[in-house]
C-alpha cells in the first residue's frame, strides 16, 4: 500500500469510500463502526507510549500493545468492506487472534486478587489508559453489533471486540500491579461512602 496524498477532496460532499469503491454517508453505521475502531487504536497508541516513556519500560507490554494495534487496523479494514467484497480483506480476524488474547488474560490473571467490587478508573496512569480504551471498545463492539443487525459482519470480529474489551480490563488490573498503582473500587451507599 502506497498513500501519496492525504487529501482528495472526494469527502467534501460527505461521502466516503469503502473498500471496493463503493460510497457511503460520513455518518453511516459502517463508518461509525471503523471508526470507532480506529479511534480505539489511536487509544492504545496513548497507552503504547506511556509504557515506551516509563522507568520500568516492560518491552514485552508494549509489544503486546502494538500487536493488538495491529488487529485492530484489520479488525478496522473488515469493517470497512461491504458484505459482498470481505474476500478481499488481506488479514481477517480469526480465531487464533482470539485464542491469543485469552491466553493473555489467563496468564495475568492467575496473580491478581479476586474482585470483591466494580474497579473504577483512576488509580494511576497505566491501568487508567488500559481502562479507557476498555470503555472505547465496548462502544466499538456495540456499534459493530448495530451494524451486524444490517449488514454482514464477520462473527470474529464481534467476538475479537467482546473479548478485546475484558482484556483490556484485565491488562488495567494487571498494569495497576507491575506499576504499583491503587485500584480503587466502587463502594455501594451501604458501605459508608
Amino acid at each position: 500500500m502506497r498513500i501519496h496524498k492525504v487529501y482528495t477532496r472526494t469527502g467534501d460532499q460527505g461521502l466516503t469510500g469503502l473498500l471496493g469503491g463503493k460510497r457511503v454517508p460520513k455518518e453511516s453505521l459502517r463508518v461509525e463502526a471503523y471508526g470507532t475502531v480506529d479511534e480505539l487504536q489511536a487509544q492504545l497508541g496513548m497507552l503504547r507510549v506511556a509504557l515506551n516513556g516509563s522507568q520500568e519500560r516492560r518491552s514485552d507490554l508494549v509489544g503486546l500493545v502494538h500487536t493488538v494495534q495491529n488487529d485492530l487496523f484489520d479488525l478496522g479494514s473488515a469493517l470497512a468492506t461491504p458484505p459482498e467484497h470481505l474476500d478481499r480483506v488481506r488479514h481477517p480476524i480469526t480465531e487464533d487472534r482470539i485464542r491469543f488474547l485469552e491466553e493473555h488474560m489467563d496468564r495475568w490473571s492467575a496473580d491478581l486478587t479476586p474482585l470483591r467490587s466494580f474497579v473504577l478508573s483512576g488509580g494511576g496512569t497505566f491501568s487508567t489508559l488500559a481502562q479507557v480504551a476498555r470503555a472505547v471498545c465496548r462502544r466499538a463492539e456495540r456499534v459493530a453489533w448495530h451494524l451486524s443487525r444490517e449488514e454482514e459482519v464477520p462473527p470474529e470480529i464481534l467476538k475479537y471486540l467482546n473479548r478485546l474489551s475484558d482484556f483490556l480490563f484485565v491488562m488495567g488490573r494487571y498494569l495497576a500491579q507491575v506499576f504499583d498503582e491503587e485500584e480503587p473500587l466502587w463502594e455501594t451507599p451501604l458501605e459508608g461512602r
